[in-house]
């Protein structure tokens, strides 16, 4: 296996191995190359977000662990509540190790993201998925030569429609950030009739409160 390996893969071998651990078995049964864990290209952070009148956002913002390999990945993903079970205004985000997951970070502030709003319906049907392929696209360098240009991505659990966010570093690189965005509509397999933007985080924070248009769409 590459660091590109297919993280399904070794999902697959994970709950072989978990299987056969609820079942007591002796783990020297399995051949070696099961039980060696598969380095990934980029360490990842998750960040769980809960809002707390006492807090600043930035201090509601808690970062939960960080991980390396795709053993140790679906050992967390396995064990934390699924998006669609968070409580409304709560946020997972996942981002590369030292970025955090905010506009201001050095890594994100040239940047933007590409921006899905779901139906409410879709809360049961497809957020969790979607989460998920996001989550694996990342992590596996689904993107190619343009994954060093990930830097992350958020979920938002919200009353009137959750939205899902995949941030890149700089929204100039137009080739990367199109690229990223047409593969990330491939892997979700959302119609394409289907229009998903990508905003700048610069025009965000200048229009706060009212509809920011834009920069790229696929």
């Amino acid at each position: 296996y590459s660091k590109k390996m297919l993280v399904s893969e070794v999902f697959r071998r994970y709950k072989e191995i978990e299987k056969k651990e609820q079942d007591s078995t002796n783990l020297e049964e399995y051949p070696p190359e099961f039980l060696i864990k598969h380095p990934l290209q980029h360490t990842w952070t998750l960040w769980y977000y809960e809002p707390d009148k006492q807090k600043s956002w930035e201090e509601s913002q808690r970062e939960i662990t960080s991980f390396d390999t795709a053993e140790d990945f679906w050992s967390l993903y396995n064990h934390i509540k699924s998006a669609s079970e968070l409580r409304q205004g709560c946020d997972y985000s996942m981002f590369k190790q030292g970025i955090r997951p905010m506009w201001e970070d050095e890594a994100n502030k040239q940047g933007g993201r590409w921006l899905m709003t779901l139906e409410k319906k879709q809360r049961n049907s497809d957020l969790d998925h979607f989460w998920l392929e996001i989550l694996l696209c990342m992590i596996g360098e689904a993107f190619n030569e343009h994954s060093d240009d990930v830097c992350g991505a958020v979920v938002n659990v919200r009353t009137k429609g959750d939205k899902l966010g995949i941030w890149t570093a700089d929204a100039n690189r137009s080739t990367s950030v199109m690229e990223i965005g047409r593969k990330l509509k491939e892997r979700l397999r959302i119609s394409p009739k289907q229009i998903i933007g990508y905003q700048v985080h610069k025009d965000v924070i200048v229009k706060a409160g009212s509809i920011t248009k834009n920069t790229y769409q696929v």
